[in-house]
């Protein structure tokens, strides 16, 4: 038992030093955290309130991922030969260059590892049973090797038969490596990954084997979902594995989502992105085929990887440059609008200059918090002229994008601050106006099922909700 001197020894040493600690984690979040609002949030909390906010800090804080910027240099001096030989040798051939590529394309290009590429398909997937069924013939037509890679797997009857198609190929000796998040797959059983241990599939978290605190690192999350075969075909989008997504859950029901099917030397760009993810949770570097094959479509697109270890916001970069650059027209479809100011700014801008822009969110949400999103910015978007549209047929989860007729994305990335500069994403970027074509009339099906959203359904709700949907923006920046 501790008597009072000795109690009253350790509360004057404890206390004096903890708020030290604060301090001196105040002075790290000023320095590494990347936005003013952050950095203020982090180092009042950190320096008044070091008890709560310390614990907080190690785990959600501390934007600098340093672990994986240094494996990724790792990654890329080891593989240097081949990206260099991709870009001047069996790449050469297939790359737009400056002289084809429209001014604004030029930004997207230096974000990227690779640059804009020719002899590209792109093929979407609307919903879980479209994108599922390519997905397993896909996997089915693995010859070499398949590269899985999902933020979501659960053990439930979709988890179950995808776990069966990767043992079979693995048994079948098809090389198979699935890679997992951490944060997201937090419920997925040990059996499921011992299941595939033992039957020959290389299984492993994204955080790997990091010391404790990395692996504890909630906010950082890999968002990516990807199945890649042989180095020719790859499948990327918004769905994961589980049974909600072939609209088969209770709540969120029906989903629509939109995944997509990419052939050509893009899939190069997809590779690489899931071998960096790759070594740094194993600190192995692959076998694959390097070498790209072009198809008839020739389409131009690009892949863009992001993520908190990217010496600038590549993701936000990519929504801001997307936005300012639109002529006539922005659709834009994320299941979370929760914009930083730049792309908040340029959305109001391009509204104000005629262009038709649009956003489409869903009316049904997955998390409390997100009932209160279509409402928190809706003021300053449509003073401007910026349409909002709420999707009414069950739960919307893509994340797609069409500027005028030039270009169109789709992939991980949600239009909130999470996406922009906490979770790892990727984007494929197609300069090509069918595909652009396919993307709208997709989007038009969206908004014939939609309600316009005025600022009138706002000023009509009670005050507890107009409260709450204030509320949410000061929770926009952590979330």
């Amino acid at each position: 038992m501790f008597d009072g001197s000795t109690l009253g020894w350790i509360l004057g040493i404890g206390i004096p030093l903890i708020h030290l600690i604060g301090i001196g984690h105040a002075v790290d979040a000023i320095m590494k955290t990347r936005t003013p609002q952050g950095a203020t949030a982090w180092f009042l909390s950190l320096v008044l309130i070091p008890y709560v906010a310390l614990p907080l800090y190690w785990i959600f804080g501390r934007f600098q991922f340093g672990e994986y910027y240094t494996a990724l240099r790792t990654f890329d001096a080891a593989v240097e030969q081949h990206i260099t030989d991709m870009r001047h040798g069996v790449l050469a051939d297939f790359i737009a260059h400056p002289a084809d590529d429209r001014g604004e394309l030029r930004a997207f290009r230096a974000l990227s590892t690779l640059p804009f590429t020719r002899g590209n398909d792109a093929q979407l997937l609307i919903d879980g049973d479209a994108t599922f069924e390519a997905i397993f013939q896909a996997i089915e037509s693995a010859t070499d090797y398949v590269l899985a890679q999902f933020y979501i797997i659960h053990d439930d009857d979709l988890g179950r038969r995808f776990k069966d198609q990767l043992i079979r190929k693995a048994k079948e000796g098809v090389r198979v490596y699935l890679l997992f998040d951490e944060v997201g797959s937090a419920r997925l059983p040990r059996k499921y990954k011992r299941d595939l241990r033992h039957s020959g599939v290389s299984i492993s978290g994204f955080a790997g084997k990091r010391r404790w605190l990395g692996r504890f690192r909630l906010n950082f999350r890999n968002h990516r979902k990807i199945v890649l075969v042989d180095g020719k075909k790859a499948l990327i989008g918004g769905l994961n594995v589980g049974d909600e997504y072939l609209g088969h859950g209770k709540r969120l029901s029906p989903w629509r989502d939109t995944h997509m099917s990419v052939t050509g030397p893009m899939v190069q760009g997809i590779q690489i992105s899931f071998l960096r993810d790759w070594y740094y949770g194993r600190e192995e570097i692959l076998d694959v085929n390097w070498a790209p094959e072009a198809t008839e479509a020739d389409r131009i697109g690009l892949v863009l990887a992001s993520g908190p270890a990217d010496e600038i916001e590549t993701c936000g970069l990519l929504f801001t440059h997307a936005i300012e650059s639109a002529e006539s027209r922005i659709w834009i479809a994320s299941p979370y609008f929760v914009p930083d100011g730049r792309v908040l700014g340029a959305l109001q801008l391009a509204a104000l200059r005629g262009v038709d822009v649009r956003v489409l969110m869903p009316r049904i949400a997955d998390s409390f918090y997100f009932r209160f999103v279509p409402y928190a910015y809706l003021p300053e978007v449509e003073s401007a002229g910026v349409k909002v549209y709420l999707y009414e047929e069950g739960f919307m989860h893509q994340k797609v994008l069409v500027v005028d007729d030039d270009y169109a994305t789709v992939g991980t990335a949600n239009l909130d601050n999470r996406s922009f500069r906490l979770n790892f994403e990727l984007t494929c970027l197609f300069n090509d106006a069918d595909f652009c074509r396919d993307v709208s009339d997709m989007l038009l099906m969206d908004f014939a099922r939609s309600t316009r959203l005025t600022e009138q359904d706002l000023t009509n709700r009670s005050f507890p909700f107009r409260l709450a949907v204030q509320g949410t923006r000061l929770l926009a920046p952590v979330l």
